[in-house]
């Protein structure tokens, strides 16, 4: 019997979602260009030879923003083939095919000053995700920062991110991840919504209708517990960025 789902999904990860086709040109990245660039410029070192390690990193759409952002010492690894051969039609460089933990048992200590794992924790059992913690830890330099986007199971609609993908095993809500990260030997642990990212009069009113949205499942919990729950979050997918700390 085939036990191992996750070699024949990742095979054809890309090819085989529904609405998420490979894009063909860098041009049909721009829909990400707000959020990714913000992020960059929330969370990345002001330092611009930063050395950042992105895993699963898919087909490079943050190494591409990265670099236009004047990054260049970037690395990127995805265990999708179809993800890999995607980053190379469109000329992103720095993407190479491998597996997330091997990857980083291979890194010296102190190896990277940045490491992005973008919708990539959910992938992996509770003791593989103890392992991976440790490797990110243990390849950063002090005061390295681990940026993360994961489900988030706290929100309204978790279960449409937590199940939308077979290969995912897990969800988070920014205390439960926080508390691995913090037992874990990170010294801060900082949260954050996936809110609409304001570059135009669209996004202007997706901005104002989520926060008015916001309001009211605050208004439901207090209603229900007392809890004003103002540092909930209620996105269906979290941020989260861990520093190492200086010795």
């Amino acid at each position: 019997m085939d036990t191992d789902y996750r070699s024949r999904l990742y095979a054809r990860y890309a090819g085989a979602r529904e609405g998420a086709p490979a894009p063909a040109s860098t041009a049909d990245l721009q829909p990400r260009a707000a959020y990714l660039t913000d992020l960059i410029r929330c969370h990345f070192p002001a330092d611009r030879a930063a050395r950042v390690l992105d895993l699963g990193c898919g087909h490079g759409a943050l190494l591409h923003f990265a670099r236009r952002a004047g990054y260049n010492n970037l690395r990127g690894v995805d265990t999708s083939p179809e993800q890999v051969a995607a980053a190379r039609r469109l000329d992103i460089h720095g993407v190479e095919l491998g597996d997330v933990l091997q990857t980083l048992r291979g890194l010296s200590e102190g190896a990277c000053d940045v490491v992005v794992a973008f919708d990539v924790i959910e992938h992996f059992t509770k003791p593989e995700v103890l392992e991976v913690v440790d490797e990110v830890r243990r390849v950063l330099a002090s005061g390295g920062r681990w940026i993360l986007h994961a489900p988030n199971g706290e929100s309204p609609f978790a279960g449409r991110i937590r199940y939308g993908d077979f290969t995912h095993e897990l969800a988070f809500t920014h205390e439960s991840l926080s508390q691995l990260l913090l037992c874990s030997g990170f010294s801060e642990v900082r949260c954050f919504e996936d809110r609409p990212v304001i570059h135009g009069v669209v996004s202007a009113l997706r901005w104002v209708s989520w926060m008015c949205i916001r309001a009211l499942l605050r208004f439901y919990l207090a209603a229900e517990t007392g809890d004003l729950a103002a540092r909930s979050i209620f996105s269906q997918n979290l941020l989260a960025v861990a520093v190492k700390a200086r010795p």
